[in-house]
């Protein structure tokens, strides 16, 4: 079937896409607002994009009356924010934050989570996320209706039974997002494929 987005609504090229490209990390997001209010989203436009500068990205969408929402906000003023990584025992509470709460209102009290002060940032992280990722904003990209935020890591927070020697991570499982509107995926079934040499690809061959 061929589908060609120009004849398409964006909501339903969004369905497409959110769909397609899959699995996708969520990065759930703490910043502080104006009044020190820490607020508590997750985003599924999220990847790391390099490790020298090591750079993730996240994409952040305006309402729907044009407006910036509460983490762009909060990341274009303080230029930082803490990605948290959600696991299946946080699921709940990630989709509580994922509600469209007042802006007084704070998602890490009402998903009953806690935060604790980051290394190197000002902006807290999440207690209860396994894994936190401080970030530094490196810059900032307009696209369409998104905010494009890429940040460096500047402090890793990795819960000790997860690394092992030589920094290799073992037992990690956050949850990914597969499409719109609420299909996710665990991470718990993997395996191991080893990557090949050129020379191993012709020996192959002549077998």
């Amino acid at each position: 079937m061929k589908i060609d987005p120009a004849q398409h609504r964006e909501s339903e090229n969004y369905k497409l896409l959110t769909s397609l490209v899959i699995p996708r990390p969520i990065a759930w997001v703490t910043s502080v607002n104006e009044s020190g209010l820490i607020n508590l989203a997750p985003f599924s436009f999220f990847n790391a994009i390099s490790s020298d500068p090591l750079l993730v990205i996240i994409s952040v969408g305006t309402r729907d009356d044009d407006s910036l929402k509460d983490t762009a906000r909060n990341i274009l003023r303080d230029k930082e924010f803490v990605i948290n990584m959600v696991t299946e025992e946080l699921m709940q509470a990630m989709n509580i934050s994922a509600a469209d709460f007042p802006s007084e209102l704070s998602e890490v009290t009402a998903a009953g989570l806690h935060t604790t002060p980051s290394e190197k940032l000002s902006t807290p992280r999440l207690v209860e996320s396994p894994v936190n990722l401080e970030c530094r904003l490196h810059s900032t990209i307009d696209v369409g209706s998104n905010k494009l935020f890429i940040g460096e890591v500047v402090m890793f927070h990795i819960a000790d039974h997860l690394v092992s020697e030589r920094l290799h991570i073992n037992g990690f499982t956050p949850i990914g997002r597969l499409g719109s509107p609420s299909a996710y995926c665990r991470t718990a079934d993997r395996f191991e494929l080893p990557r090949i040499s050129y020379q191993q690809y012709l020996s192959s061959r002549d077998r």
